[in-house]
């Protein structure tokens, strides 16, 4: 009998739903990842216990879903979802179940789920519950739907992007019926929020195989998203080397939308409710990614002062990934001047100049717009010459900037 090594405390929970006459089983996902020798992140449990028999059995509960069966129990502080056998009602949406039933059935339960090795329950008394075909479709490494493919994707219709997800996700091929049901039903997409499309997208640009992102193109899918995204693989290329790219949200998002200008990668990723500060640092890889940083100091410096420094060795491991050959002899001492620059400490930041605002202000300088224009002048001969960093130089250079303006 197959065994799965399940945590202390979802073992408690489950004996002690066992103890008070209920059947208890991990579930889902972390079936899937514990026989496919992955490190699940989340334990789930499903139950014949409804919810709330689930809270007089435990003392300390959270009511995250409770009206779809499920009850957070807290156990080591840690939080365990317990959900109810259910039966799902009719989808009017594409998106909810209209009504929820609970069943005291488990197979009831596992056959309202989207993929076969998804429906797949656990529990150290009855072993492995596996009545789709879960564990030989992962030994086949193959995504199919439980049951009717166009079924599950009318139910609900972000199942069409979970499964090109899950297929980059594990390396596995879609099944032909369910791949046929995708193209069939990408219309439904339109149904879907755009935070829960940005989820899926962003978890398969994280994943092994961020290329796959193709999927969503090749089987009809893009125009459902926006018409900008979909816009957007006309000059999609080259889509095998955003997996070369770190696991950051904003590089892989940058390395998908390279080839747009930067004001199409900001709308696209509006429209699909990305964060600020993603939107900000894919802006400005877009932008700036296609530029030859010369191999030499002061220009170094100028783009540094442009950039935060976290952003700027992106900007460099960007351009290592995507740049042609001719430019990455160049980019490997523009790595190693920028790094010597680092450990010289020279000024690459307005902040770090030996003369500031309020010091000019102080010899009698005037706020506004003239003493902005003297502050950026001394900034430069700082980037060119960082020797030049001192207060009493500056302050000289400041005077006769400002008589020059005379």
């Amino acid at each position: 009998m197959i065994k799965i090594q399940v945590p202390d405390a979802a073992k408690r929970i489950i004996e002690q739903l066992n103890t008070n006459g209920f059947e208890a089983y991990v579930v889902g996902g972390c079936v899937r990842d514990s026989l496919l020798g992955r490190m699940p992140e989340d334990w789930d449990i499903t139950t014949s216990a409804k919810p709330e028999q689930v809270k007089e059995i435990f003392k300390r509960t959270v009511d995250t879903g409770i009206q779809h069966g499920t009850v957070t129990v807290l156990i080591d502080h840690e939080g365990y979802e317990v959900t109810t056998y259910r039966i799902d009602g009719e989808y009017e949406d594409g998106r909810h179940p209209k009504s929820v039933e609970f069943t005291g059935s488990l197979l009831e339960d596992l056959k309202r789920r989207d993929f076969t090795i998804n429906a797949m329950a656990y529990s150290d008394r009855e072993g492995l519950v596996d009545a789709f075909g879960g564990e030989m479709d992962l030994e086949r490494r193959t995504i199919r739907c439980v049951g009717n493919s166009l079924d599950r994707f009318t139910e609900d219709a972000l199942r069409i992007l979970r499964a090109i997800r899950f297929s980059a996700q594990l390396d596995f091929t879609l099944e032909e019926d369910t791949r046929a049901a995708i193209s069939l039903m990408a219309p439904n997409m339109g149904k879907v929020s755009k935070e829960r499309i940005q989820v899926e997208l962003t978890k398969l640009l994280l994943s092994g195989h961020p290329e796959r992102i193709k999927a969503v193109y090749d089987n009809g899918i893009a125009p459902y998203i926006s018409p900008h995204f979909k816009e957007a693989g006309r000059r999609l290329k080259e889509t095998e080397k955003i997996g070369n790219l770190p696991l950051k949200k904003h590089m892989r998002w940058s390395g998908f939308l390279r080839q747009e200008e930067p004001q199409d990668a900001v709308r696209i990723l509006k429209e699909l409710k990305l964060d600020n500060d993603t939107i900000h640092q894919t802006k400005t890889l877009v932008s700036f990614w296609k530029m030859e940083i010369p191999a030499d100091k002061p220009a170094i410096r100028h783009v540094m002062s442009g950039l935060s420094q976290e952003l700027f060795e992106d900007l460099l491991c960007f351009q290592k990934v995507f740049c042609p050959n001719p430019y990455q002899a160049q980019l490997t001492v523009v790595e190693q001047f920028s790094e010597e620059i680092l450990r010289a400490g020279d000024c690459i930041r307005l902040k770090d100049m030996a003369v500031t605002g309020r010091e000019l202000m102080d010899a009698g300088m005037k706020p506004g717009p003239e003493m902005g224009a003297v502050l950026n002048r001394l900034f430069q001969i700082v980037l060119n010459r960082p020797e030049c960093n001192n207060r009493e130089y500056l302050m000289k250079s400041a005077e006769h900037f400002l008589e020059e303006q005379a």
